[in-house]
């Protein structure tokens, strides 16, 4: 009875709550590379939103994390300016200069390791 209460909530559960988890910067970099495949009608596939939301929310937990430490008088685990932006070819570039043996991190780390790089912490 558990699995049918869970299978129905997985179900309707809305698009957005089951991509909340970062997924591993490999799963990342295999979807892209099947998207680009698809060429210009990549942008009107599930994939290409799924992978949208991903490095978002990792934005935006990035942004939280940074102004939680800030506020706190801690070091900031990134230094991300106000206006901070990343394009997609500079994050792919990135994520697949990372090792295939660390590739299992998350994308949000793969992500933030791209933030520290571009935008180094004052010393």
């Amino acid at each position: 009875m558990r699995k049918v209460v869970v299978a129905l909530l997985v179900a309707l559960a809305p698009a957005g709550a089951l991509h909340a988890q970062s997924m591993p910067v490999s799963d990342f970099l295999a979807r892209a590379e099947a998207l680009k495949k698809k060429g210009v009608m990549a942008i009107v596939s599930e994939d290409f939103r799924v992978l949208k939301a991903q490095v978002q929310n990792s934005g935006k937990q990035l942004r939280a994390e940074q102004n939680e430490a800030e506020k706190a008088g801690r070091k900031p685990p990134t230094c991300m300016p106000k206006k901070a932006s990343a394009g997609p070819e500079e994050l792919l570039a990135h994520l697949r200069s990372i090792p295939p043996q660390q590739r299992s991190m998350s994308i949000k780390a793969g992500f933030a390791g791209l933030i520290r790089k571009k935008y180094p912490c004052p010393a």
